[in-house]
Order: C-alpha cells, then sequence, then structure tokens
C-alpha cells in the first residue's frame, strides 16, 4: 500500500529511522493479536489487570439521601477517567529583524532619539534608509510636492549621485550650473545651485554623476561630516522644510545629511529585507545623535509600497506599528503603477495624476508631517 504524504500545510517534519518502520509493524501486529485472545469482560467487572483494563473503573453507585437532608457531593479531586493530555512541544518562535532593534524610550530631548509632535520652522529633515528601493527619493519628491501645495515654501536636495530626484522633478543634469557636489566639495553658495520646478513652492539643489566621487574626496577633508550643515546655514531661513534624499547607504554623504538636520523621516517598505537594516539604521542614528548632532531626531517612519492583498505587507505594518507606536505615520503609502510612471514624467504624482491614490496619500502624509509645525509670519 502507498505511503500516506504528509500534510505540506502543517509543516511538519516526519522523520524515518533505520528499522523504526518494520519494528512498529511487529508490535502493532502483536498488540492486535493480544486484543483478539483476550475475552471481552463485563461493564461491572473490577480491574483485573491482566484484559487491558487495569485503568478501568466501575461506576460510582448513588448514595442514598433520607428525607429533609441535601445530598451530599463528592469530594473534588482528579477524575480518574480523564486521559492525560499529551506533552506537545512548543512551537519554535522566529525572531525577527525588529527583535534586536532598540526598544523607543520616553521622547525626551536628550535621551531619546525619536522628537516631539511639535516643533518650529524653518526645519530640515533627511529621508534615510541604507536599504535601496524603499521609495527614499519617491517620498522626497511627492511629499515635498505636497507641503509646496499647502503652502509651505519647500527644498529638495538630491544627496544621491543617481540623482533621480532631480529628474523626478523635471530637472535634466546636462542643463545644471552647479549641484550639491559645487556647495559641499566647492564651497559654491547654496543659492547659486537651487533650481525652481513646475510646481509653485518648490525648489531643488542638482545632483549629477560627479557627486560619486565626494565619497573618496571627502575622507581627507577637514571636518567632513559638517560639510553639508555649513552649507546649508546660509539657505536655512529661505525655506520652511528642507528635505534631504540621502543615498542608500551609511557612508559619508548620509552622515552630511543627518548632521545638517533637525529630524530623519525613515521610509520602510513592506517586505521582510527592509526590515533588516532599520535597527542598524537608527543605531547609526544614535550616534550621529551623540557625536555629530545633538539636536537629531527620528520625525516619524512611513510605511510605503503597501499591498493589502499580500498577507506579508499585513504582518509588516502590525510588527513595525507594535513596536515603535505613534512614530509610525497612519498614512501608508499604497503601491500604484501610476507613482511608479510620474518619474518617466518628470513630474510629482499630485502634478501627474492629482486624483490617484498615491496622490491622496501622499497628501495626507504631508498633512501629518506638517501637523504641530509653527509657521511662521511674514
Amino acid at each position: 500500500m502507498a505511503s500516506e504524504e504528509p500534510d505540506r500545510g502543517t509543516r511538519r517534519r516526519w522523520f524515518r529511522l533505520p528499522g523504526l518502520q518494520s519494528e512498529s509493524k511487529d508490535i502493532a501486529r502483536e498488540e492486535t493479536e493480544a486484543d483478539l485472545s483476550s475475552e471481552p469482560l463485563p461493564v461491572d467487572a473490577p480491574p483485573t489487570g491482566e484484559g487491558g483494563l487495569s485503568d478501568y473503573v466501575p461506576a460510582p453507585q448513588p448514595t442514598p439521601v433520607t428525607p429533609g437532608e441535601s445530598p451530599s457531593l463528592p469530594a473534588a479531586g482528579p477524575d480518574p477517567t480523564t486521559v492525560d493530555p499529551v506533552e506537545v512541544d512548543e512551537p519554535q518562535v522566529v525572531e525577527t529583524p525588529l527583535a534586536s532593534a532598540p526598544e523607543p524610550a520616553p521622547a525626551t530631548a536628550t535621551e531619546s532619539i525619536f522628537g516631539e509632535s511639535s516643533f518650529e520652522l524653518p526645519r530640515v529633515i533627511s529621508i534615510a534608509n541604507q536599504k535601496g528601493g524603499v521609495g527614499k527619493t519617491t517620498t522626497a519628491v511627492n511629499l515635498g510636492a505636497a507641503l509646496a501645495e499647502l503652502g509651505y515654501r519647500v527644498l529638495v536636495v538630491d544627496l544621491d549621485p543617481q540623482g533621480n530626484a532631480t529628474t523626478g522633478l523635471g530637472i535634466s543634469h546636462r542643463n545644471v550650473e552647479g549641484s550639491i557636489y559645487d556647495v559641499i566639495m566647492n564651497d559654491t553658495p547654496m543659492d547659486d545651485c537651487v533650481e525652481p520646478t513646475s510646481v509653485k513652492n518648490l525648489f531643488v539643489c542638482p545632483a549629477t554623476i560627479d557627486l560619486a566621487g565626494a565619497e573618496i574626496e571627502l575622507v581627507p577633508a577637514f571636518s567632513r561630516e559638517l560639510k553639508l550643515k555649513r552649507a546649508l546655514q546660509g539657505a536655512r531661513d529661505d525655506y520652511d522644510f528642507t528635505l534631504v534624499d540621502c543615498p542608500p547607504s551609511l557612508g559619508l554623504l548620509t552622515v552630511n545629511g543627518l548632521a545638517a538636520s533637525d529630524d530623519v523621516l525613515v521610509p520602510i517598505q513592506c517586505e521582510y529585507y527592509a526590515l533588516e537594516g532599520l535597527g542598524q539604521l537608527l543605531r547609526n542614528v544614535a550616534l550621529v545623535k551623540s557625536n555629530l548632532n545633538p539636536d537629531l531626531d527620528v520625525r516619524g517612519i512611513v510605511l510605503t509600497m503597501y499591498d493589502a492583498r499580500t498577507r506579508l505587507a499585513i504582518q509588516v505594518e502590525r510588527e513595525v506599528r507594535e513596536h515603535f507606536g505613534d512614530k509610525v505615520y497612519r498614512t501608508v503609502v499604497p503601491r500604484t503603477v501610476r507613482i511608479s510612471e510620474a518619474p518617466s514624467f518628470g513630474e510629482p504624482i499630485i502634478v501627474f495624476d492629482a486624483t490617484s491614490r498615491g496622490a491622496v496619500a501622499y497628501r495626507e502624509l504631508a498633512k501629518e508631517v506638517s501637523r504641530g509645525a509653527t509657521r511662521r509670519a511674514g
């Protein structure tokens, strides 16, 4: 007879040891013959211990009750007819990347990397995550456009050598006279490199391929971690929000972005790999906070590329919200084709398709990010 295939849905492991199968069949055959040869016992027969019914207990006889007395209940005790429960191995607990991440402490000005809900303008926010493809550039471009739509004056600093934020806002690399490379390495004023976009109140400091060599050129530079911070001091008051699109690494460019910022916004793709580097990123934020920028705080975590049709996305969202609580924005950016198409036209999603789900999500995210901001007079 063909052996029964185990149900794969239960995920059990069947181990077959040499000689175990034949030995089990012999034992089962002997037990069956012994049961057939034994004579059946009457129901009320006392336990003999010879017929395989050593655990048999006769049914208790009712106790006679005299008139005027209440029937007495039997003393509480273990039921002899109850079968002992079978011990089952505890399921193995699989540790997730967030298990090793630091627990968020109560938000204070000096002891926690998580900042207060209210803040004053102007504000420099780095959008950072060393994991690539999680939506940093998409968030920088579309969040900046949504904030500009709310009436804020926004500057997007493209700190990624790939320059995707620059092209995503309709600026060609070949048509720019100055870039963020000139600002960092040649001390060019930030105002000389800023380019206007098609969106009102939205500006960009472009990046070119020259920025790829800045990582090496910064190594021998004096005070290399604070180059961008000094460059932004002259243009900081000209904008309400300055969004720094950091590269997908933990190199000197990302450290410059963190050292120059007041807050960090962390996009997380709703997949397992995106969680692996989150703990390392938060540890680096804590290092920059303790050594270079005491005012640095994690403003919030935004979930991107969310697909409600998959269980993985739902599980990642639940785990992140359970671990970080209110630091995770309520708005979730969905995975849509329209968001992916918008950069090919050099437009943010709120311009490319103003009524799409992605445009609605980034508008709501902009409201959450700017909630608590104190507008400047004038």
